[in-house]
């Protein structure tokens, strides 16, 4: 059977590079040997993103992408399809666990300086991933055809019809009609299952081939392939991917499958923060809901969108709070310029960058809290404060991480 396998082995190779592309991305890659509890959420985003590629093949198989049974088809996948109600939770809470696990790994990347030179371009293709995301979350969430799904993408198409000039002709673009209808459900659906995974897809893809060109950082912010041994030019600080991180991963894997069935099995509603209660009522176009919210992963960027409540230079406050909200995502690319640290590791940062990351880490969860909520006076003045802070952290960093005192690096991996 051995010979057998590597005669069909080496047939393969003759013809397609997988031996070759299994050593340069698996058993002869290099990764640093001090990677810790954050380094997870890389590998469990890579699961996530299979889960929901492969649930959402079964889910279109019984979807009807039509205005008046989209409804009736998500209500006939949970009540008759044999193990329907699973596979949908599994979507569902799938999508709620991949920001989850993406926005770890993003704050992972913030706090070693992953995102430092000479990683500058996979930390904007990991942006252009992120935002992706949020495409595909905001398309798919419009699916169900429920009462919060409905008037929730009437809130994002009103956003849209705001920006001067181009808004209206570029919603009715958009919606392939004046107004929120079938022929818009219909554009959705194309986007969320064909043309967003693809590129999320490619995205994925050239993020972690650009990811193995450049090397994995490390909590202590060393470049490992400037020293290499003089002799195997392997570099020492090192290990082989695979089997040291593939099984490391695997343990990670299980304590997040754990998390995620027990999720799904018991409040796969997470009390109303991954699927809404009035996501459950059909969409009824004569009829408002009492409280229009996103959910939980976007309540941050709609913190901001209603922050602003005054007109300035002439311009619309709504218009300020989409621009307020596109930017508050489109920033993190810009990360790479605006850190000056001589060092990348929050390990050696001084306490102003820890302070500040602490502060910005604190404003991200109290804009989420807050936008869950009615708004207030109150609220709307809080959401302003915390607006300001997490725009701060950014705008004032190239100033801040300049003065900081810092520690020195060490030269090896510790």
């Amino acid at each position: 059977m051995s010979k057998r396998l590597e005669a069909m082995i080496g047939w393969i190779d003759a013809r397609f590079p997988l031996t070759a592309n299994w050593r340069a991305h698996l058993s002869e890659y290099y990764a640093p040997k001090n990677f810790n509890f954050w380094y997870y959420f890389g590998s469990l985003a890579m699961l996530v993103l299979v889960n929901q590629l492969l649930t959402g093949i079964f889910l279109t198989m019984n979807y009807k992408p039509d205005a008046s049974m989209a409804f009736a088809s998500v209500e006939y996948i949970m009540r008759d399809v044999n193990y329907g109600w699973i596979i949908r939770y599994m979507h569902s809470t799938g999508a709620s666990m991949f920001f989850v696990v993406v926005y770890l790994h993003m704050f992972r990347g913030m706090m070693y300086g992953s995102y430092r030179k000479p990683r500058e371009l996979l930390w904007v293709i990991g942006m252009g991933i992120f935002f992706v995301l949020m495409m595909l979350a905001f398309t798919g969430y419009i699916l169900p055809w429920g009462q919060m799904s409905y008037w929730g993408a009437q809130v994002i198409i009103s956003m849209i019809g705001a920006i001067p000039v181009i808004g209206q002709t570029l919603s009715n673009w958009i919606l392939g009609d004046f107004m929120l209808s079938d022929a818009a459900l219909n554009r959705f659906f194309a986007y969320h299952v064909v043309t967003l995974p693809g590129l999320l897809v490619v995205l994925v893809i050239v993020h972690i081939l650009a990811l193995h060109e450049v090397g994995s950082n490390n909590p202590d912010g060393i470049e490992i392939k400037a020293n290499k041994d003089p002799v195997t030019h392997i570099p020492v600080d090192g290990i082989p991917f695979h089997p040291y991180y593939s099984v490391k991963d695997i343990f990670g894997v299980v304590v997040f499958l754990i998390v995620f069935t027990g999720i799904i099995f018991f409040m796969p509603e997470m009390g109303g923060y991954f699927l809404e209660y009035n996501n459950f009522i059909p969409a009824n176009t004569l009829q408002t809901p009492d409280h229009i919210a996103p959910v939980w992963y976007f309540t941050p960027y709609y913190s901001m969108l209603r922050a602003v409540t005054v007109n300035f230079l002439w311009i619309d406050a709504k218009l300020w709070g989409i621009v307020l909200m596109g930017g508050s995502v489109a920033i993190f690319a810009l990360l790479p310029w605006l850190d000056r640290s001589p060092v990348k590791s929050i390990r050696y940062k001084g306490p102003i960058f820890k302070f500040a990351l602490t502060l910005f880490v604190i404003s991200v969860l109290v804009l989420g809290w807050l936008g869950t909520k009615s708004p207030t006076p109150l609220y709307t003045l809080l959401a302003q404060i915390f607006t300001v802070i997490y725009f701060a952290f950014f705008i004032l960093m190239p100033w801040y991480s300049k003065i900081d005192k810092t520690k020195p690096e060490p030269t090896r991996v510790r």
